[in-house]
């Protein structure tokens, strides 16, 4: 494939859209005729039609019923020309596919005698000759025919209209999706397998048929998903207002399906791996992992398939968002605390060395050669962790009135991060435009905190400076709008009141850091507090402090926020673990800190699962990050 670079700036809207395209799949056990119908008009005048596709045997084109000769179009290895084209034509092409030798597992494929399809980022072109990008959206009525006894299910995306016996030993499906949506949602899956069947009943009174698929014998282990996928829609409704749009909610579990989980319309394909769970076979863990993974697919029907990206810069847009809705609703299932801890530390271990290594790029790119090298880290987690500074610069309400207005405005779109922010800004009536930048700048940012106090003024001083180190594409850094939930804790582990504040902008117990340094004075302050600051990690950043070990285990023993509790005895442990994994020599015992852990141990006021968080030790890899260099594993 052409490895030329694409540039964001580069990008222009589509020289045609398409009205509809009618998908007829005739499947066989080695080939498989695609016969597509497209709707076509002229958005840019004299622009020649230019569609994209891959590894495709051309059989027959048509505009208008009209059948074109060789002389008409041009065919090469990934596109198909045609010069000369009405202003709003019908376009009919045939294609020959052969599923059972695609080993790329893009478009269309045979696995274990299933037909499945994978099309994200930009693989649709594998199966038709198509507008193969995010912001061509179209409807897709589609038929399915095959063997009846070897493939007695049929699937494809939006509501199923009928099932009808050919009376030759064959079948057909016939599926509608009244939704537009871009082409990398099209799916269809046709095998033989197993089903289990429930409904749900959406908070209008519609009852949706729900169905998840598996190989036969491997249904009973589909009811947590099951159980999942319908908290998940109960979830969605309450906590953003989304209702579900189509009769039908189908999954698949395929076991060897290489996408992972895929939120194809209506019909999400998963790896079974991250479906199927029982008592006899999976952990605490896995139960909630496949709940999470159930839940992320499903999200994504409001916010990356009714409200799509225009381009695939733009892939943090559904992904980082979909990603803070789906930590929302598996923090709201079990203890909050503990799902945030497991999120901040999924984030350290694997989105902060990325932007601090050679890869490190924006959470939108700017530019690249390979799409498929965008699904990072840094897109999803960082993205994630972006959305959720917004609700906190801006409070709950306004974000939820925000995202009320991105769905009202937008519903039906492929759409950009301008016009994602744009909602929140008119909601909120906010200035985003410093807090932008954390969707163009690469790298970690570093918030350095100082504290001091005068007991005479009864002053408080709180200085923090803001610093971004250089990342390959980047060596200049500007300033970010950091958000900082903060408190000053009291001896009781109260958070101490103040009468005043100088210095800059506080709001809703948040310092919002927007200068290199900015120094903060708390007057009123009665007696010394010890500051807790990035409460919740309001932001993905790493902090300093000038905090002692008293302080700190004061915190991790009286902070009235939880994850500020953690991160503090986190830091007093890495303190005293960080250099005898130097020297390979056992450290003295600190006699504060194991009267701190046996408090926290005997604390039943404290959920279980955040109590045993606390007493875990960090891991090698906290330890070794933590070291930054000459890390010698033995001694970990």
């Amino acid at each position: 494939m052409d490895q030329t670079r694409i540039y964001l700036k580069d990008y222009t809207a589509p020289d045609f859209a398409v009205d509809s395209i009618h998908l007829d799949f005739n499947l066989n056990d080695d080939f498989c005729l695609v016969q597509s119908t497209m709707q076509i008009q002229r958005t840019k005048a004299q622009a020649p039609l230019i569609l994209d596709g891959i590894s495709l045997e051309l059989v027959s084109i048509k505009i208008d019923g009209q059948a074109l000769t060789a002389n008409d179009y041009q065919v090469t290895p990934e596109t198909l020309t045609i010069s000369r084209v009405p202003e709003q034509f019908r376009l009919e092409i045939t294609t020959r596919l052969q599923p059972q030798l695609n080993t790329s597992l893009e478009g269309l494929y045979r696995s274990n005698d299933c037909f499945v399809t994978q099309c994200e980022a930009q693989s649709f072109r594998h199966i038709t000759y198509f507008l193969d990008r995010p912001d061509v959206m179209t409807r897709y009525p589609v038929r399915i025919e095959a063997d009846k006894k070897k493939y007695p299910v049929l699937l494809s995306n939006g509501d199923r209209v009928n099932v009808r016996d050919l009376g030759n030993g064959r079948h057909e499906a016939n599926w509608k999706d009244p939704h537009k949506k871009p082409c990398y949602l099209f799916a269809l899956v046709a095998g033989d397998l197993g089903v289990i069947r429930d409904t749900f009943t959406t908070s209008s009174g519609r009852k949706v048929n729900l169905e998840v698929y598996a190989a036969h014998g491997k249904q009973a282990r589909c009811h947590h998903a099951m159980e999942s996928l319908k908290k998940s829609m109960a979830w969605d409704e309450k906590a953003f207002g989304r209702e579900y749009d189509l009769n039908d909610y189908m999954i698949v579990a395929i076991d060897d399906f290489n996408a992972g989980a895929m939120e194809n319309k209506g019909l999400n394909i998963f790896n079974d791996k991250y479906i199927l769970a029982d008592s006899d076979t999976a952990t605490d863990a896995d139960f909630a992992n496949v709940e999470a993974i159930v839940a992320h697919e499903y999200f994504h029907n409001w916010t990356g398939n009714r409200i799509t990206c225009r381009d695939w810069f733009q892939l943090c847009l559904k992904e980082g968002l979909t990603v803070f809705r789906d930590h929302e609703f598996s923090a709201d299932q079990r203890e909050r605390t503990v799902r945030r801890i497991a999120d901040v530390k999924g984030l350290k271990a694997q989105q902060f060395p990325e932007d601090q290594g050679p890869l490190a790029h924006p959470v939108r790119p700017r530019r690249y050669r390979e799409i498929n090298n965008f699904y990072t880290a840094t897109v999803y987690q960082k993205g994630s962790e972006i959305v959720r500074m917004l609700r906190t610069l801006i409070g709950a309400e306004n974000f939820r009135a925000g995202m009320d207005l991105y769905f009202k405005r937008h519903d039906g779109q492929a759409v950009t991060i301008e016009d994602f922010l744009r909602a929140f800004a008119d909601a909120s009536g906010s200035d985003l435009s410093q807090f932008a930048l954390w969707y163009h700048q690469a790298g970690t940012p570093h918030v350095d905190v100082k504290t001091d106090y005068d007991p005479d003024s009864q002053q408080f001083t709180v200085e923090l400076e803001q610093a971004v180190a250089p990342t390959p594409s980047e060596t200049r850094k500007r300033l970010l709008h950091i958000p900082l939930e903060f408190g000053l804790v009291g001896p009781d582990g109260d958070d101490v009141e103040y009468c005043s504040v100088e210095g800059g902008t506080v709001q809703r117990n948040v310092i919002h850091l927007k200068r290199r340094r900015q120094i903060m004075r708390f007057n009123g302050v009665k007696s010394r507090p010890v500051l807790s600051i990035n409460r919740g990690f309001s932001a993905p950043v790493m902090v300093t402090t000038d905090l002692d070990e008293a302080e700190l285990l004061h915190l991790a023993m009286r902070d009235s926020d939880g994850f500020a509790r953690w991160q503090a005895l986190n830091d007093v442990l890495l303190a005293w673990l960080k250099p005898n994994s130097r020297r390979r020599a056992p450290g003295t015992t600190n006699k504060d800190m194991v009267r701190a852990l046996g408090l926290i141990a005997n604390d039943a006021s404290l959920a279980p699962s955040f109590r045993a968080l606390l007493l875990s030790l960090p891991t090698e890899s906290d330890i070794s990050r933590e070291l930054a260099t000459d890390v010698r594993p033995d001694a970990v």
